[in-house]
């Protein structure tokens, strides 16, 4: 893969986006109201609080207003579909650039996996601050750690959480232009060969040798 047919890739990927979310704004205005681009102001359903006033509501003999958590449920499904949707082009950006250095494949799954993970997580914590340091807590006993073998890999990271944080809080059109300008960038700066350096390149060079040796 070189830059140039990753860049032609990835214009026609987004122009298709585009052109789908201009189409579903054409034919279906309504849509506009529960797609997370300008901000979620739908709860996130499935609370033990609204449990609750369904079983109260059900024992009073009223019937439970299911229109608005099944709008929920949508922001919720559109919202995670969208990192997965936005984190492709990313994925794609991270393995043509490091095909010379190599890659692991479960780091690019986790790239996908993770702002699914950081959706969720700032949409179950909303204003919460006792669930945000429940969070910390957990995070904390777990220690979850990543071993990064290069600063690109905790770059490309970030733009997986900053991803998930913007859909997360309904404003995946920034997450979109976020993506947008985050790829070309990288593709522009992967076809200047910016900040190269030879004693790296020789270093690299004597690694896939080795490599091609062994193998």
């Amino acid at each position: 893969m070189t830059p140039g047919r990753l860049a032609a890739r990835l214009v026609v990927y987004f122009a298709c986006a585009i052109g789908l979310f201009g189409s579903l704004l054409i034919f279906a205005p309504w849509g506009a109201d529960i797609l997370p681009f300008g901000g979620n102001e739908v709860d996130v359903p499935g609370s033990a609080e609204e449990l609750l006033d369904l079983i109260e509501i059900g024992q009073e003999g009223g019937s439970a207003d299911w229109t608005g958590r099944l709008a929920a449920a949508l922001v919720l499904a559109i919202s995670l579909a969208g990192t997965i949707v936005l984190m492709i082009p990313i994925t794609w950006v991270y393995m043509s650039t490091k095909v010379a250095q190599g890659y692991r494949k479960t780091f690019v799954a986790a790239l996908i996996l993770l702002p699914i993970c950081a959706t969720s997580i700032v949409l179950l914590i909303q204003d919460s601050l006792a669930l945000a340091f429940g969070l910390a807590a957990l995070v904390a006993a777990v220690r979850f750690r990543v071993n990064l073998n290069d600063a690109l890999d905790g770059i490309h990271i970030f733009a997986a959480i900053c991803v998930g944080l913007a859909s997360g809080v309904g404003y995946l059109g920034v997450g979109f232009v976020m993506t947008i300008f985050f790829c070309f960038a990288a593709v522009i700066l992967w076809h200047l060969n910016y900040g190269a350096n030879p004693v790296e390149d020789a270093k690299q060079e004597k690694k896939r040798e080795r490599l091609a040796q062994a193998q």
